[in-house]
């Protein structure tokens, strides 16, 4: 199996937050975890405005390590595409509608995980099963 994480679920690693010890379960329950190429993006943009110093420097190494892991998927013309029609369709933000087209490149039988409670309410008028939020 596969899951699609955002970057709301994953920062919940590096930064101490509500839902925290969850996201750390439903990411632990799936071997096989991918994510769209912007969420480096918007994470390492996420640590730098909530941690300082040795914190951010620690969480910012584990960010490393964890997204080799991962399998990221490409902003390329089709998930561009995908992302425009979902968020005409449900009228998501930017980076959220990115993440649905990048999410529908792997399937809506793929969950998706994330602690945005409008990323999960968009998803789940895509056809995805929404973990987390």
């Amino acid at each position: 199996m596969t899951t699609y994480v955002d970057s709301s679920a994953l920062l919940k690693r590096y930064v101490d937050e509500p839902d925290s010890s969850r996201a750390e379960e439903l990411l632990a329950a799936d071997p096989v975890l991918a994510t769209g190429k912007h969420t480096i993006v918007e994470v390492r943009r996420n640590l730098s405005r909530l941690l300082a110093g040795d914190e951010y420097q620690r969480a910012r190494s584990a960010f490393f390590d964890d997204i080799g892991r991962l399998a990221l998927i490409d902003l390329d013309g089709r998930t561009v595409e995908l992302a425009a029609t979902a968020a005409e369709l449900t009228g998501a933000r930017t980076l959220d509608a990115l993440h649905l087209g990048a999410a529908q490149r792997l399937g809506t039988g793929v969950p998706l995980l994330t602690f945005d409670v409008r990323l999960g309410r968009a998803a789940s008028e895509l056809g995805f099963t929404v973990l987390g939020a």
